[in-house]
């Protein structure tokens, strides 16, 4: 039943995308990881310990903020989210068949990757404190930090030097520290479910955590493309992207566009 009510509520809130299908992996995204999350805090709440309630509300906190921030900045920046969609797919072309392909992909994806908490869940009040639920959580909200400063970051030089590249605060260490985040955020959520995980359920969270990887790498690709078409005849931004890697700190990857394989 669980599994259900949890499948429902990604497969409702994501249906935002049917108004426009970016939405499907953008703000739907955001909000149905809350509303899972928050689902989660409901369906288990007799017997929740604190674990669980810090991590199900680092996940509804994040979602929110997410989609929040999302919805504000195409509202703000329509043009934005037109260059974004023109990168992704064109827009016409885009049939209610593929709609529904994508509508029924995310939603299984978003559940696939909050399983972890689910797992932990189902077993109650035996799932409280241990090493790979602190280091889970510790990840989870340094990734969140790191997502909430590099938007802001990022908002704020833009408002100061419109045309210019950003390269200051975490943008001085990797290229998309808000991917990184992201990165750091799930690797967390896996972590703590770890102690949960038997038999299937590890083929569930690892695929969950892989395909975020794969799709946190795909938008760097993008953002990688779209800086090079903006600013490839800036001196300052080759240096600088000779220097800074473009996703994961200290390992010298500074470029993934000839990964074809990455283009989604």
């Amino acid at each position: 039943m669980h599994y259900l009510i949890l499948a429902l509520v990604s497969l409702a809130v994501t249906a935002i995308g049917f108004a426009y299908y970016i939405h499907f992996f953008s703000v739907g995204y955001g909000f149905a990881i809350s509303g899972i999350a928050l689902a989660l805090f409901i369906l288990f709440f007799p017997i929740l310990t604190l674990p669980n309630v810090i991590i199900t509300m680092l996940l509804f906190l994040y979602g929110l903020r997410l989609g929040g921030y999302l919805l504000y900045r195409e509202i703000k920046t329509p043009a934005y989210n037109k260059r974004v969609g023109g990168e992704i797919k064109d827009k016409k072309s885009v049939s209610i068949g593929s709609k529904i392909l994508l509508w029924l992909s995310c939603a299984i994806l978003y559940l696939c990757m909050t399983s972890p908490v689910l797992f932990r869940m189902e077993w109650g009040p035996l799932m409280s404190w241990d090493v790979c639920t602190i280091i889970g959580i510790v990840l989870m909200v340094t990734g969140i930090t790191f997502e909430v400063l590099a938007d802001y970051q990022k908002l704020t030089a833009k408002k100061k030097t419109p045309g210019r590249f950003v390269d200051t605060g975490l943008y001085r260490f990797v290229r998309c520290p808000n991917y990184l985040g992201e990165i750091l955020l799930w690797t967390g959520v896996f972590l703590c479910g770890c102690p949960a995980m038997r038999g299937w359920q590890w083929i569930v969270a690892v695929i969950g955590l892989l395909l975020i990887y794969y799709v946190m790498f795909s938008g760097a690709r993008r953002l990688e493309l779209r800086q090079n078409k903006s600013y490839g005849e800036d001196p300052e931004y080759q240096n600088y992207v000779k220097k800074v890697p473009i996703i994961l700190p200290f390992i010298p990857l500074y470029s993934v566009v000839k990964y074809k394989f990455l283009v989604a």
